[in-house]
């Protein structure tokens, strides 16, 4: 039976199990589609990496990136995962930053001190979000009509879309009926007041995504990706700022966002939590 080496990672966070996990097997060229999903089915992640050989000379390597139901194009903890695990396993980039190749195309990732960060990728779905679609995410979220302060799609292969709420505490408090929410991927996010708010970050954020093995996520590089640059183009955030997710998990995810000219990075730590073998 083959082997492969596998990784558990713990992104968005410093320390294991207060981030968003994350599985990566290397080397995985010889699997089906059918194994990848099995796997990733198994797993019962979020999402589940599998790392192969790029068919894109200018990339370093590729990844396929598969949730419990499905893959993805692009997702954003599962860039910065696979990419630590990539570099941990002695791959070396071809320039200064790595090159990841994906469903999506090439995504650009870079060092920052002990940190990885990845270029936010262009939005294959953008603008105000239907009004059909948002009575299914008020109804979802238990909200009153006039809690959402504004929505907007911020899709980026992944499928999300984001509603704003006035407060840190109107996001901790929810509790969704994912019933109402199938077939939908909904960030919640609302400003921290340093007032109040006994925290070290600017936003707090949510993400459910319906009828997923995880249907909260613990800490989102996508939709923090869409979200920056839904804030960063209205005015609605600083040049550089983190937010926090996972609070209402139990969790500590943090990410960073910062625009430097026309490009947005998403940065965190990675933790390492299993390093082994996989018969597969």
């Amino acid at each position: 039976m083959p082997t492969f080496d596998f990784k558990q990672l713990d992104v968005f966070s410093r320390v294991s199990l207060k981030g968003n996990p994350l599985a990566v097997v290397l080397g995985a060229d010889s699997l089906s589609d059918q194994q990848m999903a099995d796997f990733a089915k198994w797993t019962n992640l979020s999402e589940t990496t599998f790392l192969l050989t790029p068919r894109d000379p200018r990339a370093d390597y590729r990844v396929r990136i598969f949730t419990t139901l499905q893959e993805l194009p692009f997702a954003g903890h599962p860039t910065l995962g696979s990419c630590h695990a990539w570099l941990a396993a002695g791959g070396v980039p071809k320039g200064e930053e790595i090159v990841q190749e994906c469903e999506i195309g090439l995504v650009r990732i870079r060092r920052q001190g002990d940190e990885l960060a990845f270029i936010a990728p262009p939005l294959l779905r953008s603008g105000a979000v239907e009004d059909d679609v948002l009575e299914r995410v008020r109804l979802g979220l238990g909200l009153e009509p006039d809690r959402i302060v504004r929505s907007q799609w911020v899709d980026n292969g992944a499928g999300w879309l984001v509603v704003m709420l006035a407060d840190r505490d109107q996001v901790l408090a929810l509790q969704p009926d994912y019933s109402q929410l199938m077939g939908l991927a909904v960030g919640v996010i609302a400003p921290c007041d340093p007032a109040q708010d006994d925290v070290d970050t600017q936003f707090e954020v949510r993400g459910f995504v319906a009828g997923d093995g995880a249907p909260e996520d613990p800490a989102t590089g996508s939709l923090n990706a869409g979200v920056a640059q839904w804030l960063l183009r209205e005015g609605l955030a600083p040049e550089r700022y983190v937010v926090s997710q996972g609070t209402a998990m139990g969790r500590a995810g943090r990410i960073s966002v910062e625009r430097q000219g026309e490009e947005i990075w998403i940065g965190g730590a990675v933790a390492v939590c299993i390093d082994g073998r996989l018969q597969l």
